[in-house]
């Protein structure tokens, strides 16, 4: 998958969202999830069949449930930008059930 961040040749071979399975589960990925606004209905109509939905490029850490559908951002370990602190996100997906756990790293 490309973000923003990529240069020009990468993001022409990268896809720009993907699906893999793991742990019996579906799980939705994507870098730039568009406004705020219905972000959530949007990301997990956009992923159909999906446990999850995974994004970034906001850098703001986020698990919540949407439906059935988790959306989440693991935020981000390096640039935490204005979120308050540095964060990643452990999802663990066994036996079709996902378990997301932010991690906070520091300020």
């Amino acid at each position: 998958m490309c973000g923003n961040m990529d240069e020009p040749e990468l993001r022409t071979l990268l896809p720009r969202s993907r699906v893999v399975e793991a742990g019996g589960v579906r799980i939705g990925m994507l870098h730039i999830p568009g406004p705020r606004q219905g972000r959530e209905e949007r990301l997990a109509a956009r992923f159909p069949g999906c446990a999850a939905v995974v994004y970034g490029h906001t850098h703001s850490a986020e698990a919540v449930r949407h439906g059935e559908v988790w959306i989440l951002n693991p935020g981000s370990p390096t640039e935490r930008r204005r979120s308050p602190a540095r964060t990643m996100l452990e999802l663990v997906a066994a036996g079709g059930e996902l378990t997301p756990e932010l991690v906070t790293l520091g300020p």
